[in-house]
């Protein structure tokens, strides 16, 4: 092949790995309750774009064990990333974020007024499924009330969802009284939506973890990506919408 001919195709490949624009883009792959704030994030991103793939944790973090390659991984919480992390197949979480359950209903809906009444008959309840975050942390709200009365919850259940965006489809249709999902996605609902603040003691530690996948051609965006998270555009985004800031040590 002559030179020429080398040359161009070396500079089709650089434009097809950065795209038109000239930028990098990233591939972040991050739990659904995480839409909003990195979508916005991603809008403001300098010297790369990014593309994003939300659905369950659970769901994410099994396409990554079948080698799915995104540049970053962004979980709703510790367990995912570091078994992650334990394969071999990300680099080290951080902490990024954290977050609140809350009990929430249909806006005007005054069928359930709190944990109490999800025990009454008739009444209808949407949960994240056991694998996904969200149910994992409902089901450990659930285990702090007396058995009976977690027992009669569950018998309520008429849907386990794969994700957190799941149960508030489930609410906004008027499909079930009650579901379980974070303060942020009631939110983020605009109204749609009515949270049921959780009593103190029977709320779980919600904590959000962020890895760059090994691998990643785009490693120094990637870091940019979760340092934005930490200090930056980021986690202004985050916490504009509702998220709080990771625990400290």
């Amino acid at each position: 092949m002559c030179k020429l001919g080398t040359v161009l195709l070396a500079a089709a490949a650089v434009l097809a790995g950065c795209g038109s624009s000239g930028k990098s883009q990233i591939k972040v792959s991050a739990a659904t309750s995480l839409k909003s704030a990195f979508t916005k994030y991603g809008g403001t991103l300098e010297g790369m774009t990014a593309s994003f793939s939300f659905a369950g944790s659970d769901m994410l973090a099994a396409q990554i064990q079948q080698g799915v390659k995104p540049d970053v991984f962004a979980s709703a919480n510790s367990k995912l990333p570091d078994q992650l992390y334990a394969k071999g197949l990300v680099e080290k979480p951080v902490r990024f974020a954290t977050n609140r359950l809350v009990l929430a209903v249909p806006a005007g809906s005054s069928k359930v007024k709190g944990l109490a009444d999800l025990t009454r008959s008739g009444v209808t309840i949407a949960i994240g499924s056991a694998t996904v975050p969200i149910g994992s942390y409902t089901r450990k709200v659930l285990t702090g009330l007396p058995p009976a009365q977690s027992k009669a919850i569950l018998g309520h259940v008429r849907s386990n969802e794969p994700d957190v965006g799941g149960v508030v489809g489930k609410l906004t249709q008027g499909a079930v009284d009650a579901g379980f999902v974070y303060v942020t996605d009631a939110d983020a609902a605009a109204g749609k939506i009515t949270a049921i603040p959780l009593p103190a003691r029977l709320q779980p530690d919600v904590v959000y973890e962020v890895a760059v996948v090994k691998g990643t051609k785009h490693a120094k965006q990637a870091d940019a990506f979760v340092s934005g998270l930490l200090t930056g555009a980021g986690r202004a985004d985050l916490l504009a919408a509702g998220f709080r800031p990771p625990p400290s040590g």
